[in-house]
């Protein structure tokens, strides 16, 4: 799991021979296929009205537009549902074929407007421009944090490898995508994910990916452009109507089975509570196993094909710089009417550029590490692609699909296998977790405070006064070893991660934390003052301690 340092130009494999520019290249012939298979899978066996489905997707779409509009939302939205409840209301309903026909049209019509707008739209030029712009507005961000003042921008190059550490298994994924199709599935925690990702992925030298993003980042130009250029799809998380499901689903799995690497959060947004996602959303995760499905399929007799390989990335920060905002929707959400919600601290209508410049310019370390690849049953894979099983037997992924001699669609069955591949990725998420100091710290205080108020439920907790949020320091620092103790063991166990200064003597490793964690916040959660711990902020250090769940630490404090 140690640092792997890769040179940029080794991309593979050429660019006009990636899936990507011939998915671009063919764009209005893809969203023709992705519409007109949503479309059969719709209307298969539904020999019965389809004006339900219509109208349940009207009435959503309406509701949407009401409760949550946004800026990138097309400016003729209303007129155009408008439209089509008009045309749903005209028909007949006693000339039922002819109703039919009418509603397979309107059908047809509402799946091409939602494959256009999931669309991605690669370019290659701007593909390289977007490397070049990120790799250097990176370093100069991360200069800055060094150098104070504007010319810190200009002045000698801080290497990239200094702060962003892309660890973990990058020589295994750099062999996969030569031999098959990666579907890489990071953790989510921050807006700047997508971003961070899509530079790991160019510097680990690899082909750009389509990846799903939230339409809602498409709201900022800046974003936007980078979010084209790198290769996202747009994922409206608002729309819960069947048919636009169905639709991106169609539309992840035709993508991956041509070939296009492919990346999503599975998590299906930013983790609220600041703990490592332990329920997926499986609906696009679902469509790489439908992927390698169709694929075994389609090929003909004594044909080989290519392999779908899922592979865990986790995202590791010191600091979210959302974190206040997400914790407060957590505990609104889980709360109820326990939990009072008080001023917002952190705008969110921050402009990107000052985002980025004041989450790089902070100085901390980010890591990205990534995990083992997978096939689509959860089974690890060695450098050729090849399956074997928890005791080391090889494994044939066609076998998973047979019923007697033939490939068959069984959807109880794939379910079944989505959920196993689900648990799976979780699992692996906890093992590649690269524990920081500032989460260890996060986890000392706050299960301290609790030790120390056992009869107080967790709202409670976050409620005590002043006075009670005081720590003694070497009594912190005892338990912070212990806790450290046991994560030494389970990562000697392959069970987790620690990043190198988690090393450190126990009193620079709780400094390290306590410089690093909450950085950016107007209030720190957690500072030192001579021998006392103070707990600034409870919401936020509730949130950094959650990353810390998950491995039995609260049984050693």
């Amino acid at each position: 799991m140690g640092r792997t340092k890769v040179r940029y130009s080794e991309i593979i494999p050429n660019k006009s021979e990636w899936p990507i520019v011939k998915l671009a290249r063919e764009r209005k012939e893809f969203i023709e296929e992705v519409t007109s298979e949503t479309y059969n899978h719709l209307v298969r066996g539904k020999s019965g009205s389809l004006r339900e489905e219509i109208e349940t997707t009207i009435h959503r779409e309406k509701l949407r537009m009401k409760a949550n509009p946004w800026k990138v939302d097309p400016p003729n939205e209303r007129v155009y549902w408008k439209g089509i409840q008009a045309r749903l209301l005209e028909i007949n309903p006693d000339d039922k074929e002819e109703a039919r026909k009418k509603e397979e049209e309107i059908l047809k019509e509402i799946i091409q407007r939602y494959s256009t707008e999931i669309s991605g739209n690669f370019k290659k030029s701007a593909y390289r421009f977007a490397q070049s712009f990120i790799t250097f507005g990176f370093a100069r961000l991360l200069n800055a944090a060094r150098v104070k003042g504007l010319l810190s921008l200009f002045s000698r190059q801080l290497d990239l490898d200094d702060k962003l550490h892309i660890v973990g298994e990058t020589e295994h994924i750099r062999n996969l995508a030569k031999r098959g199709t990666v579907v890489m599935v990071p953790t989510h925690f921050s807006n700047l994910d997508s971003i961070l990702i899509g530079w790991a992925i160019q510097h680990l030298g690899l082909p750009p990916f389509i990846y799903g993003a939230g339409l809602n980042l498409f709201n900022i130009k800046l974003l936007a452009y980078f979010m084209n250029s790198l290769g996202a799809y747009k994922v409206d998380r608002r729309k819960k109507n069947l048919i636009y499901l169905e639709t991106l689903k169609t539309y992840s799995r035709s993508a991956i089975e041509r070939g296009c690497h492919s990346l999503f959060f599975p998590g299906g947004t930013r983790s609220r509570s600041g703990e490592i996602e332990t329920r997926l959303k499986v609906g696009l995760l679902s469509t790489a196993i439908e992927a390698q499905r169709e694929m075994y399929q389609k090929a003909k007799d004594g044909e080989e094909v290519k392999k779908v390989f899922i592979v865990p990335a986790v995202i590791n920060y010191h600091f979210t710089l959302e974190a206040p905002s997400l914790i407060r929707e957590y505990l609104k959400r889980t709360g109820r009417e326990r939990y009072y919600v008080e001023a917002d601290e952190f705008s969110t209508s921050y402009k990107l550029s000052t985002f980025m410049f004041k989450f790089f310019t902070k100085g901390s370390d980010i890591s990205v590490n990534i995990g083992r690849g997978m096939d689509i049953l959860g089974n690890y894979v060695d450098h050729e692609g090849n399956s074997f099983d928890k005791n080391g037997n090889p494994i044939n992924v066609r076998d998973y699909f047979l019923r007697g001699k033939e490939i068959t669609v069984d959807a109880q069955r794939e379910n079944e296998y989505v959920r196993v591949l689900a648990n799976r990725i979780v699992e692996e998420y906890h093992k590649y977790n690269r524990v920081f100091a500032s989460h260890l710290v996060a986890f000392t205080a706050f299960k301290m405070l609790e030790r120390k108020n056992p009869k107080l439920d967790l709202y409670h907790v976050l409620r005590l006064p002043d006075e009670d949020l005081i720590l003694d320091y070497e009594e912190f620092k005892a338990n912070f070893k212990k806790l450290r103790n046991r994560l030494e063991k389970l990562h000697k166990k392959g069970q987790v991660d620690m990043a190198d200064h988690m090393k450190e003597r126990a009193t620079d490793a709780i400094q390290h934390g306590l410089d690093n964690v909450g950085l950016y916040h107007d209030q720190r959660p957690l500072v030192k003052k001579k021998d006392k711990i103070i707990v600034q902020d409870t919401n936020t250090l509730y949130y950094y301690h959650n990353r810390m769940n998950g491995y039995g630490l609260e049984r050693y404090i």
